[in-house]
């Protein structure tokens, strides 16, 4: 099964953005030659034993809120021989079996969305996706009206919150989202 190469997300945006990890012990540097810039990078596919780069051993879910799944999916490195990792057939269907198991966590403790908004939400994707396709800046002018109604409903929302008293770690939980995000969520919509 072929996975996106970076980061996977779902609803919950950047705060549960989902990748394979492993058992790296850091970033791994890309020696470009002289110069005080050394790229680097934490993607699995780099720790390939490369150019003096650690090698990899099993692979494993992450996720940007900082979990990190348990189970290790060990590569077969006699299958992958000596392309590079980027280049190999690696199965990714475990690690990100595993994420969507973390993601399902999330999902059980986050507010539910009401049936008519969320089918509203999905048509409203709809719509936008095919309206794109055929006249990208009506689409365009539409996602500005959705931005000025998000913004609107988000304060209205963060002022009502806080009325009852509720707690930014509150907000983030019923939001999926990190601590940090929903501060910044919740007093960014009240000042607006």
């Amino acid at each position: 099964m072929l996975v996106e190469w970076d980061w996977w997300t779902v609803e919950f945006g950047d705060a549960h953005a989902g990748a394979v990890g492993g058992d790296e012990p850091g970033p791994a540097d890309f020696d470009v030659g002289s110069g005080s810039d050394v790229p680097s990078t934490t993607h699995w596919s780099a720790y390939d034993g490369r150019a003096g780069r650690a090698r990899v051993e099993a692979l494993r879910a992450v996720c940007a809120c900082g979990w990190r799944g348990a189970a290790e999916y060990p590569l077969d490195w006699a299958t992958v021989g000596d392309r590079p990792l980027y280049e190999a057939d690696v199965d990714l269907t475990g690690p990100l079996a595993d994420w969507n198991a973390h993601l399902s966590l999330v999902r059980d403790k986050a507010a539910p969305l009401p049936e008519p908004p969320a089918a509203l939400l999905v048509e409203i994707t709809e719509q936008l996706t095919a309206t794109t396709a055929d006249a990208p800046l009506a689409a365009l002018r539409a996602a500005g009206v959705l931005e000025r109604i998000a913004a609107r409903i988000g304060r209205e929302a963060a002022d009502a919150l806080a009325d009852d008293g509720v707690t930014a770690e509150a907000v983030a939980t019923g939001l999926g989202t990190t601590h940090s995000r929903a501060l910044v969520l919740f007093l960014t919509a009240q000042d607006g």
